[in-house]
């Protein structure tokens, strides 16, 4: 065999082994096994899960639902504020008035460095429209400033007074707190706060509806 037939053997089997390997690839590369996972680009993304309200505590009960009820569901014993938690405790077997006040002190600090910081976005979950508006109104009076936070410390949280109108719950908390005022001089606060929730949902959160001046019997 000449020279030229020799080269053109070796191209000859160059070219069938590269054949095979391509053959062989392909079978490789085209077998599935069952354990693949197609991704969809077009699929919905998980929604990112909304900021934890104070409220939120693990394992909280959620409270009843309240279905096709044709009366109130207040009656003689409840309708009307009372002392303490007895009212809401009467009409939602679910209340817990030591988670309530835990959430409830988590939302009283929240509240106060979000008014002083002008966070406007932090307050909206936590607070009535109507109530909502006060704060903001404040935070526009003062030119939307950022302040530091005034809240030294929390001393006391206590439930004073509840009540259920309709189906809505309302709780009203006497908070003791210790708060910076002018001159950063230390001074004892005493802020009454009511908050409500439906009795007819879920949602265990509750939220801020009505305020009294710092220093409120």
């Amino acid at each position: 065999m000449n020279g030229g037939g020799v080269l053109l053997f070796e191209i000859i089997l160059f070219a069938a082994v590269a054949g095979f390997l391509l053959v062989r690839l392909l079978s490789v590369l085209g077998r599935r096994t069952g354990t693949e996972k197609r991704i969809d680009p077009f699929a919905p993304r998980a929604a990112t899960p909304p900021q934890p309200s104070p409220f939120s505590t693990p394992g909280a009960a959620k409270g009843p639902v309240i279905e096709g009820r044709a009366t109130p569901v207040t009656d003689a014993a409840t309708t009307g504020r009372r002392p303490g938690a007895a009212a809401v405790e009467a009409v939602d077997r679910s209340f817990d008035a030591a988670a309530f006040l835990k959430g409830a002190r988590g939302a009283f600090e929240i509240i106060v460095n979000a008014f002083a910081a002008g966070d406007a976005a932090a307050l909206r979950p936590l607070l009535a429209p109507d109530v909502l508006e006060s704060f903001v109104g404040a935070i526009k009076a003062r030119g939307g400033t950022r302040l530091a936070s005034p809240l030294v410390s929390i001393k006391s949280a206590e439930i004073v007074e509840s009540g259920v109108e309709g189906a809505t719950a309302l709780v009203t908390v006497k908070f003791v707190s210790d708060q910076r005022g002018e001159g950063a001089a230390v001074e004892e606060h005493v802020d009454r706060w009511t908050f409500s929730r439906s009795l007819r949902s879920r949602d265990p959160n509750w939220t801020l509806i009505a305020t009294t001046a710092p220093d409120a019997a």
